[in-house]
This record gives C-alpha cells, structure tokens and sequence, in this order.
C-alpha cells in the first residue's frame, strides 16, 4: 500500500481549486492544510500538493521526461466516469484524447484523461466488468 504520494506543483491555489474537487468526488477528504501546502486522505493513503519554491519554476513539469507520467484513479461505475468527465469540461480542464473517449485506453478501458494545471495527466478509470 502507498502511504502517500507528494506533488510539488507551480500554482498551489490553482492546483487546489483543480484537485480539491476532484479528490472531493474520488472520495478523498481534506487531511492537513499549511499556507503552502494541503493533503487529502482516503483510508491510510494520502496526496500532497505543495507550491514549489520560486527557484524551482524555470523548468515546467511535462509527463513525457523522466519522472511521473500520471495518474491513474478508480471512479465507481462508467456514469461517475460520465459525470466527472462533464464537470472537468465544465470547469475548462482540457480532456485528453478526445476523440476517442471514453476508450482512448482500449475497448474494455472506460475513462477520461485530462490534465491539471500544471499539466500532469490524471486518469479517472471505470470498475472493469
């Protein structure tokens, strides 16, 4: 099990208002929360997000360099992939692979790609059958 996962991130507040709801829907809870940082907790595993120090900002994050690609959530059924897929269009997060949601992953893979602010990949994936 991982006990938790921290992501420095080049906009704290923008990073929250993106993934505060997200978590939200994916069943996660506030945990802790410090002027430049704030964690969400769902049983005994956590995420945290940490505004990066202003020496740190001149190389943006891109998931094809060495390092984290994405990642990669359980949504609860193919209507909660529907549901959240709709609220991410809402707020104008880009959708990945648009053109072949919600199989962009294979046929038998329903989920929605986007991405956060600082455009790393986020997978919300569907039960398989």
């Amino acid at each position: 099990m991982i006990h938790h996962i921290e992501i420095y991130v080049s906009n704290l507040e923008k990073s929250i208002a993106f993934w505060g709801w997200l978590l939200d829907e994916l069943g996660y809870s506030t945990y802790q929360s410090w002027e430049d940082g704030r964690s969400f907790k769902m049983d005994q595993t956590y995420l945290v997000f940490v505004q990066a120090e202003e020496k740190y900002l001149d190389v943006p994050y891109h998931r094809k360099r060495v390092g984290l690609n994405h990642l990669a959530f359980q949504a609860t059924s193919t209507k909660h992939v529907d549901q959240l897929t709709e609220e991410i269009k809402r707020r104008k997060h880009p959708i990945l692979y648009e053109t072949q949601h919600p199989y962009a992953g294979g046929p038998e893979h329903y989920a929605v790609y986007c991405e956060d602010p600082d455009r790393m990949k986020v997978e919300i994936v569907a039960p398989s059958k």
